[in-house]
């Protein structure tokens, strides 16, 4: 399914639209901290976040214990800018409809905090940088699976599947799983099963963690021809799909320990959560059958429960080492 084209056009001179249109304008005078933090918008740190929480468990379990604290803050740090260049570079690419979204409507390039020429000089700068600081403090794996990771994100995922595909967030997730390879990478240069594994554990997390949102945001995904599932299935389909993503990502987090990558910890932590998360799952799906909408849906539990859950899941893969 091809996405509707919500580019403004050249006759319409509404407010919403003009605003979208001087998008290449000057950015607006403001103070200088407002511009930083302005700056510091364009990387999205509320994701980068969880991508954080991705990485620096899978170097403690690629450590078997405590890796070099200085190979973590440079993982870290590397990671963040690759991930924020690659998000400023989203931001510039979607800022013709992130202007029409009623949830996207105040970030910097919209609002003119921050200029579009700004904001692509500022994603190439973090994307080069943080791939040489990989290469050169990390090893060079991590900066290639690094460049991978935000390649993918702006070209295959932002310029192609998110206005094309139903299927974009599936396989558009694949940058968010990346941190995997890259914490384990930069412990011991090589990818091993386990980091497989919680790779799939990521990938089948993704979907049923940003559907639930998208189902609540629906509206604004629908105004802007973006053809996120909810968007174009009823919400029964889109809590069946969710259903079925659960049960193979729980399936999927316990392989772990059958390869004997983790000891009694880890699974015990696995199955709660996820044993928590199906629960959650099957009520929504139970709901959206019953014809739930609105407030009585209640898709946000999920969401919410979502990331309590990776988090969980994570500290269990760090922990797990220090009592096996």
């Amino acid at each position: 399914m091809t996405a509707v084209e919500s580019r403004p056009s050249g006759g319409d001179t509404s407010p919403t639209r003009r605003a979208v249109g001087e998008l290449d304008s000057s950015p607006v005078r403001r103070p200088f901290s407002a511009r930083v933090k302005a700056f510091i918008a364009l990387t999205k740190p509320r994701i980068i976040e969880l991508l954080l929480i991705t990485t620096i468990p899978v170097m403690f379990l690629a450590a078997e214990g405590v890796p070099n604290l200085w190979l973590v803050l440079a993982t870290c740090l590397g990671g963040y800018m690759s991930a924020g260049g690659a998000n400023a570079l989203n931001m510039y690419i979607d800022r013709d409809i992130d202007a029409l979204m009623s949830r996207t409507s105040q970030r910097p390039l919209v609002t003119g905090m921050v200029s579009p020429r700004e904001g692509l000089v500022f994603g190439l700068t973090l994307a080069a940088v943080s791939t040489l600081w990989f290469g050169l403090l990390v090893n060079w794996l991590s900066a290639a699976l690094s460049l991978g990771a935000l390649l993918f994100y702006v070209i295959v995922y932002t310029m192609w599947l998110k206005r094309r595909t139903s299927q974009n967030i599936v396989w558009g997730g694949i940058a968010g799983c990346m941190p995997v390879f890259i914490g384990w990478s930069a412990v011991t240069n090589t990818i091993s099963w386990a980091a497989l594994v919680l790779f799939l554990v990521i990938f089948f997390w993704t979907p049923p963690h940003y559907w639930p949102l998208s189902m609540k945001v629906k509206d604004d995904y629908a105004r802007v021809g973006v053809p996120m599932l909810p968007v174009i299935a009823s919400n029964r389909d889109v809590a069946k799909q969710i259903v079925i993503y659960s049960w193979v990502m729980v399936a999927v987090s316990l392989a772990l320990w059958p390869l004997g990558y983790v000891g009694w910890f880890y699974p015990l932590v696995a199955l709660a959560a996820g044993g928590w998360w199906l629960w959650e799952a099957h009520a929504l799906q139970a709901r959206a059958k019953a014809g739930a909408t609105g407030a009585k849906l209640k898709e946000m539990r999920l969401f919410h429960w979502s990331i309590t859950y990776v988090s969980l899941l994570f500290v269990a893969v760090a922990v797990d080492p220090f009592l096996r």
